[in-house]
């Protein structure tokens, strides 16, 4: 990606327009509320860096694209992520 280019997700497009744009802090408390863990069962149960995602639900660091679209597969289907994580030896 150049300096000039940016995501086309809203959620980590700063420039996207503000009424689509939605706040990444708000998509990853959201995600893990819904899970209904706590912030350190869902880092472990999901193979998330504690601290990155700490940092996440705490406007300190912004999700990556690759990391936006686990998040929502997690959202959609925590229990097949599981057992993908399970079947891969994680």
């Amino acid at each position: 990606m150049t300096p000039h280019a940016h995501s086309t997700d809203p959620a980590i497009d700063e420039a996207a327009a503000p009424a689509q744009a939605y706040s990444a802090r708000a998509l990853v408390r959201a995600v893990r509320w819904r899970s209904g863990l706590s912030a350190a069962q869902f880092a472990r149960a999901f193979h998330i860096d504690p601290d990155l995602l700490e940092a996440l639900e705490h406007g300190g660091a912004r999700p990556d694209a690759a990391l936006t679209a686990y998040l929502r597969v997690i959202d959609h289907a925590p229990e097949v992520v599981r057992e993908a994580l399970v079947r891969s030896g994680h």
